[in-house]
């Protein structure tokens, strides 16, 4: 695995780690590759249960390295779309992974690190990590979904100031806001996504990718379109071995062992 990736289990967890120290874990077109392949291979893996993202050296992700797209201004047009496209496909390999994706925030997550911290399902903040839309500092527009993921939960003009200003969020604003799930003492982002990562690796990994797909597609859906779409995974998770599991353990007052059905 390249070395822009650490890559660690612990149990049924597996941890990405962004190893960009030196700059503050700023992205790359490795990182990107690596992340993605690691996503993909997770998926396929039955003894994955659930995967934390995270970075080396108290910081999450800077964004872009802007020593990189300040050399790609002399690219063709074609070109430096291919290059942010290569950003979008990390996107949205954390967004379509059928397994759990939790972000554990330290330090600063700005710019794109902030669309990749936004784009897992779960998000875990020290409480004083600091979050930044801060394409505007420095003339540039958000990427990496930064907009879509935040008008989720703020208003039109929340977001408006958010991206025009480029102003600090701290952990917990972003939690009051909505999108932090849990909030944790500083140092102890990781220790805390690792173990609500643990509780859902144990979980039904079918029913937790189907329901994970809803999530994704409630805010576009009509009520009409969602409420299809649950009949859909409702009817097919009925005959699955995972509700055979759940309910079997229910009603004979036990606890599941769903790990067991994917050996």
């Amino acid at each position: 695995m390249s070395q822009a990736l650490l890559t660690r289990r612990e149990g049924a967890v597996l941890v990405l780690s962004n190893n960009n120290v030196a700059a503050r874990n700023a992205l790359s077109p490795e990182f990107y590759a690596a992340v993605t392949a690691a996503l993909r291979d997770a998926a396929a893996d039955p003894a994955v249960g659930a995967i934390v993202l995270t970075g080396e050296g108290g910081h999450f992700c800077a964004g872009g390295d802007l020593r990189q797209l300040a050399r790609r201004r002399e690219l063709p047009v074609q070109e430096r779309r291919a290059k942010l496209e290569g950003l979008h496909d990390l996107i949205r390999s954390v967004r379509e992974c059928p397994k759990p994706v939790i972000a554990a925030v330290e330090g600063a997550a700005a710019g794109a690190g902030l669309s990749l911290a936004l784009a897992c399902d779960m998000l875990v903040a020290a409480k004083n990590a600091v979050f930044s839309v801060a394409y505007v500092k420095v003339g540039l527009t958000p990427d990496g979904g930064a907009t879509a993921f935040l008008a989720e939960f703020v208003s039109r003009q929340l977001l408006t100031e958010l991206c025009l200003t480029g102003e600090r969020i701290s952990g917990e604003r972003l939690h009051a806001l909505g999108p932090v799930n849990r909030l944790a003492e500083p140092g102890q982002a990781l220790a805390d996504a690792v173990a609500l990562a643990g509780q859902l690796a144990g979980g039904p990994g079918q029913a937790m990718a189907w329901i994970k797909d809803l999530c994704r597609q409630a805010p576009r859906n009509t009520l009409q379109e969602q409420l299809e779409l649950e009949a859909q995974y409702m009817v097919r998770a009925q005959e699955t071995e995972e509700s055979r599991e759940g309910i079997g353990a229910f009603l004979e007052k036990r606890t599941p062992d769903f790990t067991q059905l994917r050996r």
